[in-house]
């Protein structure tokens, strides 16, 4: 089956509206039309009766029957929106409400009946189908009036039976949880075989991973990432909606509260283009990373103003329908903007980008909402330079108004379970950095390629030692620090490394104790830029290296102490690669490399900008930049803009088991 060629986008078609929304030209209807875009794109795959869409692409681990279960629900999640949006109602001369209406109530029927052939996979411990059960459930609740209530008796006791599935079965203990408490609500809510207990012990689990200012951890660990934004408060949320009166009061409470924090940090991942910070995983459901803000709207917890929330949602779903997301065949792809599977995750089919309908939560709210009515209002990178600390995950978040661009400095988040267990290390995780604007460097498998924002020990450039295991120390205004052992094995420690990182607008300082028994070579890396464009341009000098994209977007690495083979032929350069990252086609890392045994203070200067004023010139990148040993042996540290912060010895000395007091 091929699908036809459509048009594009028909949020890209709509004229732009710019006195309501002065920044993205986006209003409630572009919305709507990109929902429908999306749904009509799904169409050419339907099996017969609709229980399944069945689209082209790499089939998930747990199979093809389960991928064409996940088009199904998470299309439907999407459709509920819709038809929720408009109130069950056709626009004059349209039928597209009523067909959404009837296509998922057909495909409920046929995939619940297990005599059909294309029914769906039964709901088992750990199955996939825990996840999609999840967005049915939410779907039929939100269109109760519309499509449940009119449903015959047959096709809602097999419904029953099929989601009833997760009574007494085991989930994953992770957000998985959540998925068993939004199922069994649901079945509470009519009327079917549910068990309190279950739901209740989802929800207290929730609470082992709570960490403070509005951040959880996804299951034991440090796993932090946009799992926040797309389940850990969304399906409190969404749970509460479906309770009703059944919810404690209380803990409701507190789950709004703590999407409010959250959502107050939230808004500051967005840069000035809409593009998300690209860190984590499961980062091809794209602008789903706006569910949230929707959500605290419908859930009268949003510390943002209307004309903020719609800003920022909006800015997300028109940087990547700007970007040529969907395709020209109004499909979502497993990638950020083209397809990429070195990105993803081996969970994820070719269904799995729609968990993207998440985004569209805002439709639940009447047209007449003041998130949809409102002017739009500036986001915090729209107005003025930000560092934000995040003493949760361990994270700062720095971003510059001149150029759009936030930045996120990681000394927290591994996706490591808690010791002994060690875990393969992913890009998306341990690197110091990520931002708005690039994208880490994610080889295919056995493809040997520089790792960018990075420290390692070693002889060979393209076998960096693994960062693996972060140890948060503190993090704390402009500062954050932890340490690794960076070992080429989990047993076979070749450096310990501890490292604090200074922000001042698009500049990071890195201030590394290196620890070694034996003379070891390390290397480090800047940020990864990556286009299309067959050549991204390289410059090196006297211990500085520098990589630039053809839209001018640059990265520099310059050693400013303890670098002392800066100025040798090898001591300064860049790496280029081609299909290594989700970006573009081509990239480019810069480097630094020395020579390490004992121990050493390094302090590297990082900049990643976009910004015109500072870009063109690689000198005013990081001229004027030092680091040196003032008095008491604190280190006085000087930006290229002049500005300085000075480090107590107290906050350099870190190492394995230390507790540094914060600055």
């Amino acid at each position: 089956m091929t699908a036809p060629q459509l048009p594009l986008a028909r949020a890209a078609l709509l004229a732009p509206d710019a006195a309501l929304s002065p920044y993205t030209g986006y209003t409630r209807s572009h919305w709507e039309a990109a929902a429908d875009r999306l749904l009509a794109g799904l169409l050419p795959y339907a099996t017969p009766h609709f229980a399944q869409f069945r689209l082209p692409g790499r089939t998930g681990h747990a199979g093809a029957w389960s991928d064409g279960l996940e088009g199904y629900a998470r299309s439907f999640l999407l459709a509920a929106c819709r038809i929720a949006g408009a109130a069950g109602r056709d626009a004059p001369g349209s039928s597209l409400i009523s067909d959404l209406i009837e296509r998922y109530a057909s495909g409920l029927a046929a995939g619940t009946d297990p005599r059909h052939p294309k029914h769906w996979p039964p709901i088992t411990d750990g199955s996939q189908s825990m996840v999609e059960a999840a967005s049915i459930a939410i779907a039929l609740h939100e269109t109760r009036p519309w499509l449940w209530e009119h449903l015959d008796e047959r096709v809602q006791h097999n419904t029953a039976v099929w989601l009833g599935g997760f009574v007494g079965a085991k989930a994953n203990d992770s957000n998985w949880r959540l998925f068993q408490v939004v199922v069994e609500e649901f079945l509470a809510s009519v009327d079917a075989p549910h068990s309190r207990a279950e739901i209740d012990a989802g929800l207290a689990r929730l609470e082992d991973w709570y960490r403070g200012g509005g951040w959880y951890t996804d299951g034991a660990g440090q796993k932090f990432d946009y799992y926040n934004a797309l389940a850990l408060h969304l399906y409190p949320a969404l749970w509460a909606r479906i309770a009703g009166p059944r919810a404690d009061a209380g803990l409701v409470e507190v789950h709004r509260e703590r999407l409010r924090a959250f959502v107050d940090v939230h808004q500051h991942f967005f840069g000035a283009d809409g593009a998300p910070v690209h860190q984590g995983r499961s980062l091809t459901y794209r602008y789903a990373t706006a569910a949230p803000l929707w959500v605290a709207a419908l859930a009268d917890a949003n510390p943002l103003s209307p004309g903020r929330t719609r800003r920022l949602a909006s800015g997300a779903l028109k940087h990547f329908t700007d970007r040529g997301v969907p395709g020209e065949d109004g499909l979502l792809t497993l990638g950020w903007y083209r397809p990429y599977l070195p990105a993803t995750q081996a969970y994820s089919g070719p269904a799995s980008p729609y968990w993207a309908s998440k985004a569209f939560l805002g439709l639940l709210l009447d047209a007449d909402h003041p998130v949809w009515t409102a002017q739009e209002e500036p986001g915090p990178v729209d107005s003025e330079d930000q560092v934000v600390s995040l003493p949760a995950p361990g994270w700062l978040l720095h971003s510059t108004a001149a150029d759009g661009i936030v930045r996120l400095v990681n000394h927290g988040s591994d996706r490591q379970p808690p010791p002994p267990s060690t875990l393969p290390e992913s890009p998306h995780y341990t690197r110091f950095a990520y931002s708005s604007a690039t994208a880490p460097q994610t080889p295919p498998d056995a493809v040997p390629a520089v790792a960018d924002n990075h420290i390692w020990a070693g002889s060979a450039v393209g076998t960096a030692t693994r960062r693996g295991r972060i140890h948060p120390l503190y993090c704390q205004g402009d500062l954050a620090a932890s340490w690794h052992s960076a070992s080429t094995l989990a047993d076979d420690t070749d450096a310990v490394i501890s490292t604090v990182s200074v922000v001042h607008g698009p500049w990071e300082m890195r201030l590394h104790r290196v620890e070694t028994e034996h003379a070891v070579t390390i290397r480090e890396s800047g940020w990864a830029v990556a286009e299309d464009h067959p050549v991204v341009a390289g410059e090196t000098g006297d211990g500085w290296a520098l990589a630039r994209r053809s839209d001018g977007l640059t990265t520099v690495v310059a050693g400013l102490l303890g670098w002392e083979s800066a100025g040798r032929p090898d001591a300064a350069g860049f790496v280029r690669g081609e299909g290594l990252n989700a970006f573009g086609r081509h990239s480019a890392v810069p480097l630094l490399t020395t020579s390490v045994a004992g121990v050493r203070m390094l302090v590297t200067l990082v900049v990643l900008t976009r910004d015109p004023t500072i870009r063109d010139d690689p000198q005013a990148l990081h001229h004027g930049a030092r680091a040196e040993i003032g008095e008491d042996q604190e280190l006085v540290l000087t930006f290229p803009d002049g500005a300085q912060r000075h480090v107590t010895p107290e906050l350099l000395m870190l190492s394995e088991g230390s507790n540094a007091p914060p600055a």
